[in-house]
């Protein structure tokens, strides 16, 4: 077998993408607000729409600006963060627009959150207590032990978390690492570790890895299945093709964005898998907290008694948070994440300092109990009402359109939608509960967008008509219909430049408005791709390859059971066996009815080939390390049986390229 298409067909399993295609540089605006990507100017609506935004907030009061600033130890001045070959990984000077009053072109809130996400630095948390905040999308946090540290989180890469680990042994000194505690399962809380710990630490020095029950399984295998589709997503969700700048990206609500960067995972040597479970390490004690299904599908809290510190993870921020996040993933249980914060309130009720993995932490107890109960009963409230009014016969649409925050919920800043937002959150409550179909027959099998586009605009009077009424609409402010309408002629039509051209100017002003990160930088990518095309690229698998070594080796083959083209593999049987030598495991790998599946057990001697190899090499095939010249000289893989057969078998796997179009069929 022709060995280059064995490279390619492996290369295909990798689908890791993360949350976290790898975009294209990303630039800051030219002096003049308006930019370089084509965004039109805010219209007359759209300021009405900002000023209404903001009804009810006291954007005056700088208690959070004071607790961002508390505590500062030390900035680095002029931060850049690079990869050993020398590209940017992280550079806040970016955002060093994000100054003054908000634009025109910003909602208000958001442009404040954006400001308060935009400082960086060593910041005391607390006696023995310390963040490094605005390395990356996520905080880096230490503990002072009796000698030496215990990290919380150690960011999205190596590079990054080197950074912060750097600036903090400037100032705090050259302690060793003790422990590292992982405390869910996002890339933007464990990728960096390895520059924190190494396998060695781990083995020689007995540096403990603390980490919640099915962290190694939730953290490889979130995006690995619909890893191409995910990471598409993620370049609207995160604004990646997007310039920073007044008309572009201005941060994601959560943080700014995520970091580039390498970046793996380590087992973790003690698990977490209940609550009320404690630890020592390194002279301080831990009470923990098992949170599984709430913002991640597992997750972890603590408690430090002795310093009356809480740190809640991701559980409990400074925006209210996704149930369902835009690049795709598993709706999360609005329920049980309001019943953590409801049993860590009665829990730990004298605690006087808390912070987060991301933002800045809260001080007092009195403002750490409301600040709580208001996070518990936001997601209770979204969770309760969409429920009471799914009973009442209103679908999800309807329910998003209807349902509104009390005055008490709405008026605090931590519960605003900076991230999630209350309309998608609910959608969310409504699709765990009840799935996509909202009992109506007439939207139990629709027509697919193209083809209902044509008829659509057919029934509405031609595109010209649609064209015409669709101005209409965009000129009296309705931005959302006509997004709808001109939707429909673009799908119709993917080559009318006036169309498309109307939908990008829509969907700037819908942008424009949003008060969530996310959903102002979903608006505007679309709005980008529709005037220059699909931008972004997949994730380069070589930064994976830490990660990857943490892979089960099943993954890898759910995987490429994923990419078997179903008719193309009609009436075609096949067994192969898979044998990891270094490993000492093998697998049989059968095709029968379209379906590829495999089993643990040895080699069966009437499979049609057999492929030996290490685990070493397989990865360095599916990050496409390795090629021709390897794999004729390589002594890490033999191939026994029919090259022709496994060939042709690698042949049935689809190639997705995660290019495909979002705001074009």
């Amino acid at each position: 077998m022709p060995s280059r298409v064995f490279v390619c067909a492996l290369s295909l399993l990798l689908a890791i993408a993360c949350a976290h295609p790898t975009p294209p540089t990303p630039t800051a605006a030219p002096a003049s607000e308006e930019g370089t990507q084509g965004n039109t100017a805010p219209s007359e609506f759209t300021r009405r729409a900002q000023a209404e935004s903001i009804r009810g907030l006291d954007l005056a009061d700088r208690t959070d600006f004071e607790d961002a600033q508390r505590g500062l130890v030390a900035r680095e001045p002029h931060l850049v963060i690079r990869a050993a070959d020398g590209r940017v990984v992280w550079d806040p000077s970016e955002y060093d627009f994000e100054r003054g009053e908000a634009p025109d072109s910003v909602n208000s809130s958001l442009w404040r959150q954006a400001q308060l996400n935009n400082q960086h630095g060593l910041y005391r948390v607390a006696d023995r207590v310390y963040q490094v905040r605005g390395y990356d999308l996520a905080n880096l946090s230490i503990l002072i032990g009796d000698t030496g540290w215990i990290l919380v989180d150690p960011l999205t890469s190596r590079e990054t978390a080197a950074a912060a680990l750097a600036l903090a042994r400037r100032h705090l000194g050259d302690a060793p690492i003790r422990a590292v505690i992982l405390t869910h399962s996002h890339i933007d809380h464990f990728g960096g570790m390895q520059a924190v710990v190494t396998p060695e630490d781990v083995a020689k020095r007995g540096v403990r890895i603390i980490a919640p029950l099915h962290m190694v399984d939730a953290a490889t295998s979130e995006n690995v299945l619909a890893g191409i589709a995910m990471g598409r997503r993620a370049g609207f969700m995160y604004g990646m093709p997007l310039e920073r700048g007044p008309r572009g990206h201005v941060g994601s609500g959560l943080g700014k964005a995520p970091a580039q960067g390498t970046f793996g995972l380590l087992p973790p040597t003690d698990i977490v898998d209940h609550t009320g479970q404690t630890m020592t390490i390194d002279g301080v004690d831990f009470v923990f907290t098992w949170a599984p299904d709430s913002e991640a599908p597992t997750e972890l809290t603590f408690y430090l008694p002795q310093w009356k510190v809480y740190c809640t993870a991701e559980t409990a921020t400074h925006t209210l948070h996704n149930l369902y996040t835009l690049r795709g993933a598993k709706v999360r249980d609005a329920l049980k994440w309001s019943g953590y914060l409801h049993d860590v309130i009665y829990r730990f009720p004298d605690m006087e300092t808390i912070f987060a993995s991301h933002h800045w932490p809260i001080w007092g107890n009195e403002r750490i109990i409301d600040y709580l109960k208001k996070q518990r009963d936001l997601y209770k409230y979204i969770h309760d009402q969409t429920l009471r009014l799914a009973n009442a016969g209103y679908t999800s649409r309807e329910i998003a359109e209807t349902i509104e925050l009390p005055a008490s919920l709405a008026s605090v800043f931590p519960d605003r939608g900076y991230y999630g937002t209350l309309r998608h959150d609910a959608k969310a409550v409504y699709q765990l509960y009840l799935g996509w179909y909202d009992g109506n027959p007439a939207n139990l099998n629709p027509l697919p967008p193209v083809e209902a586009a044509a008829k659509y605009v057919e029934f509405m009077g031609g595109r010209d008509a649609v064209l015409e009424k669709a101005r209409g609409s965009f000129e009296a402010g309705e931005y959302r219909w006509a997004a709808t309408v001109l939707n429909h002629l673009v799908f119709a039509d993917p080559d009318d430049r006036e169309a498309k051209e109307l939908l990008a100017q829509t969907y700037d002003q819908l942008g424009y408005q949003a008060e969530s990160g996310p959903w102002r930088d979903v608006y505007l990518t679309g709005a980008l791709e529709l005037r220059r095309g699909i931008s972004g690229s997949p994730l380069d698998p070589a930064d994976a390859v830490d990660l990857l070594r943490n892979l089960p080796v099943e993954r890898f083959f759910d995987a490429m059971a994923a990419r078997v083209v179903g008719p193309d593999a009609a009436a075609k049987d096949y067994l192969f066996n898979f044998v990891f030598t270094d490993l000492h495991e093998s697998f049989q790998l059968s095709l029968e009815n379209s379906v590829l599946n495999y089993r643990r057990a040895d080699p069966d001697p009437k499979a049609d080939a057999t492929i030996e190899l290490t685990r070493e090499m397989w990865l360095r095939l599916v990050t496409q390390q390795a090629g021709l010249r390897d794999l004729l000289f390589s002594d890490q893989l033999r191939i026994e049986g029919s090259r022709l057969t496994l060939l042709e078998f690698f042949r049935k796997l689809d190639r997705p390229s995660g290019s495909f179009p979002i705001v074009t069929p």
